[in-house]
């Protein structure tokens, strides 16, 4: 125990100074926030929290508190590790009760204490014992000193400043101690918390007054210099920038002096990269805005790392970094070429666009939109189009987005705001003029949070994005240097006003010859990399390629042609790795069968039944074309004629079949069925029950199947149809034709009847498919029955 201080009973007994003061041991904790309290000091305090309060009203006015200052100001209940190590014993001269349940309470600062490691919890108020510090006795000549210049230094900054009275030099000089003394100056400084409490902390009064008097160096410093620049302007009309450039210089020199950070070499750092970012006039002035609201702020205020981070986002953006295009149609081609087998169709539309950049610089982007199933291509083709054009690729994915703020941003009162993913991409991208992929557009969403595919709306619209609003920056980014590329599975989910901002490029698949390059040039070398292996190690043959191709996959794209050959390699690597089988490796259809098991794709013919009622139709799904299987089977009995649906069908094909069994009842005397249509139930069934169907593309087969069932004549099983029909019995045309052709001849299908309306189609259909097909062209159903049913 100090000399200084002494216990009795239940209190402890200090000298301070000519004063005797009795203190309990044991005294109530009031933890603060950003304050810390001196001897000697009186500090008002604000108290509103449940401890504190109890804490109060334990010690009640006259009594005594310990005021510890919190580490972090945002914890609401605090503990003792969240507590600086050293506090101050005040006295409660008065307390003020205040607005919403809180009270003021007036304090006087009275001895330095040192926390304990626990603290002890008693009707609401955390409890501590107290472990008084007093000042050492150090007494000395250089004490005396520094005494004597802290008093001085504390006069000239009182003269520097004209609002402070020439009083406070006499209180200054009338302190009596210089423990004393620099408790009180130190107290006024404008000083960290941490500061505050490393000078509370020192139990030496010379090593404060040290502490105190630097603190005043660098105060005396800014006021002379606010004081020689007011001087220098004087008589003199100073250009405004120029002033701000000369305050600026003063206030770095003064922080190289001193050796410290005051924050305003932060805010000149941030200067210097909003100049160097090329910002247009408004958003130059919005920046020059939150830098000012910067650096009128303190060090610690909680709202600096937010304009910070706004700043950074405005000197980050590309707002005039852009690549220059490489204009050369030839070179393209050959980059366009080497990267993905065929699609000639998106080829040339992209040399189209060069030609007329070549031409028409400033010529608005055009916004594409890549529509066909997975594995396709679509995502790689953006990659290709953006190195052929020698500009930055930036890739944005809208799968499962659902908020309007993905697009265009949070606004900044939010907390964790950021600009969209449209702005955040750009930054990434590092140029203003990229290839932009926004990929699966078809897959947004809309709920409570806004609808995403609204906000594409401007993005999307070249009249519109040359001024894009992101509510998070505030000002308009120019968009129209951007050239947009989409990718969508399915047309049906994309909002008809964003799909009319787009030109739409359709990417139906590829053929079993187009597949056959792609997997030798393109996947085996890919495969082989990835794998550790070599082609002098592994040797794929065409005829095992061809064997994976035809009864492995049966795909539009070539996404499980990839797997199986990835399998394929991993068999190879396995062997050589384990030593089993000596280098090279020769894969041949033996191999393929070995490695790959029993083809999962059996002969569609095996499907086809040789009983009536079963037709053949053609569907286009977001994976590609298919074949469908129409189902129908008369059942005896009831009141009237009644059709029963099932296999998940939606509301524009039970359309379409209600159609068709009214075509067919209204004819039945031309097509024999008689007495077939007496009181019965038709069910009409579609398998893959679990996928769901619509559209009214299978009118045609709906109507194959159900004659079938009632002439009791079977449907010819290598004749597929698509069509859509009308009560008059015309087959009206119907869209996805490369795609359905395309499913056809990969299920072995010999015969496809088409709308003739739908000729035009044949013009995009490969020259192998329209080989391998019988198209035959049909306007009425009679048509159509005629071809796909067997006679009697």
């Amino acid at each position: 125990m100090s000399q200084d201080e002494s216990t009795t009973g239940d209190h402890v007994l200090l000298e301070l100074g000519e004063e005797r003061v009795s203190v309990p041991s044991v005294l109530p904790v009031l933890p603060v926030r950003d304050v810390v309290v001196f001897p000697g000091v009186t500090v008002p305090l604000a108290i509103g929290r449940e401890a504190s309060l109890a804490a109060l009203e334990r010690a009640g006015q006259g009594g005594f508190l310990i005021v510890a200052t919190q580490r972090d100001a945002g914890i609401d209940t605090p503990g003792i590790d969240d507590l600086f190590p050293v506090a101050c014993v005040v006295r409660v001269l008065r307390v003020i009760d205040a607005r919403r349940d809180g009270k003021q309470a007036i304090v006087v600062g009275i001895v330095r204490t040192r926390l304990a490691d626990t603290l002890q919890t008693e009707s609401g108020s955390m409890l501590m014992p107290l472990d008084a510090l007093m000042d050492e006795s150090d007494a000395s000549p250089e004490l005396d000193t520094l005494w004597r210049r802290v008093v001085g230094l504390a006069h000239r900054l009182i003269d520097l400043h004209d609002d402070y009275p020439d009083e406070w030099k006499t209180f200054v000089s009338g302190i009596p101690t210089p423990g004393l003394l620099a408790d009180v100056v130190g107290s006024t400084l404008p000083l960290a918390p941490e500061e505050r409490v490393a000078l509370l902390g020192d139990t030496a009064p010379s090593g404060r007054l040290g502490r105190v008097a630097e603190h005043l160096e660098r105060e005396v410093t800014i006021a002379e210099t606010q004081r020689s620049l007011a001087q220098s302007s004087e008589g003199e009309e100073m250009d405004p920038e120029r002033r701000k450039r000369l305050l600026r210089r003063r206030m770095r020199d003064i922080e190289t002096e001193l050796g410290e950070d005051s924050g305003i070499r932060e805010v000149e750092e941030l200067r210097e990269r909003i100049e160097d970012a090329g910002l247009p006039e408004e958003a130059l002035t919005q920046a020059e805005r939150e830098l000012q609201r910067l650096s009128a702020l303190p060090q610690h205020a909680p709202d600096r790392h937010l304009i910070r981070s706004y700043i950074e986002w405005m000197a980050d953006l590309p707002w005039s970094a852009a690549t220059e295009d490489k204009l050369d149609l030839h070179d393209a081609r050959a980059v366009l070429d080497a990267d993905h087998h065929g699609l000639e169709k998106v080829k040339d539309r992209i040399l189209e666009f060069l030609a007329v950049r070549k031409l028409a610089p400033e010529a608005k982007s055009p916004i594409l939109c890549f529509v066909g199933p997975p594995g396709v291509g679509k995502t790689s083709l953006g990659r290709s189009i953006a190195r052929a054009m020698g500009r930055k690729f930036a890739r944005a994915s809208l799968g499962g987005v659902r908020d309007e703020a993905e697009i265009r941003g949070h606004r900044r009162t939010y907390v964790g705001a950021m600009p969209g993913r449209i702005l955040q991409s750009l930054r990434r991208a590092g140029s203003r003029n990229p290839i932009f992929l926004l990929d699966e557009i078809d897959k947004v969403g809309a709920d409570f949070r806004g609808d995403p595919s609204s906000a594409l709306l401007e993005v999307l619209d070249p009249e519109q994005n040359h001024a894009f609003s992101d509510h998070y920056v505030e000002v308009p980014f120019d968009l129209s240097r951007v050239l947009f590329i989409s990718t969508a599975n399915t047309l049906a989910t994309i909002p008809p006003a964003l799909l009319d901002r787009m030109e739409v490029i359709e990417l139906p698949g590829y053929t079993e010859s187009d597949k056959m390059p792609i997997a030798r040039e393109h996947l085996v070398p890919q495969q082989l990399e990835g794998h550790g292996l070599t082609p002098a190690q592994v040797e794929i043959g065409d005829a095992a390629i061809e064997k994976v191709v035809l009864e492995y996959t049966r795909e539009a794209g070539v996404r499980n042609l990839d797997r199986q050959i990835a399998k394929l390699m991993r068999k190879c690597a396995s062997r050589i790795a384990s030593g089993t089988h000596a280098a090279p490796i020769v894969v041949d259809e033996e191999f393929v069968s070995e490695a790959l098991g029993a083809p999962p794709h059996l002969s569609e013919t095996t499907e086809r039944t040789t009983q009536p009622g079963v037709a053949v139709g053609l569907a286009h799904t977001s994976h590609g074309g298919d074949i469908l299987f129409i189902e129908a089977r008369v059942l005896a009995g009831g009141k009237g004629i009644r059709l029963r649906m099932t296999g998940q069908l939606g509301d524009v094909m039970r359309e379409s079949a209600e159609a068709a069994l009214s075509w067919v009842r209204s004819n039945s005397e031309a097509l024999g069925l008689g007495a077939s249509l007496e009181p019965c139930e038709i069910h009409l069934h579609v398998p893959a029950g679990a996928v769901s169907k619509d559209g009214p593309s299978a009118g045609v087969a709906v109507v194959t199947a159900l004659v079938s069932a009632l002439s009791d004549r079977r449907a010819r099983g290598n004749v597929a149809m698509t069509g859509e029909i009308s009560l008059r019995g015309r087959v009206l045309p119907v869209g996805g034709i490369k795609a359905k052709l395309l499913a056809a001849a990969r299920a072995g299908v010999q015969t496809v009847l088409l709308p003739r309306r739908n000729e035009k189609d044949l013009a995009e259909i490969p020259p192998e498919i329209l080989e391998k097909l019988d198209i035959q062209l049909v306007e009425r159903l009679d048509e159509v029955l005629e071809a796909a049913i067997v006679p009697r």
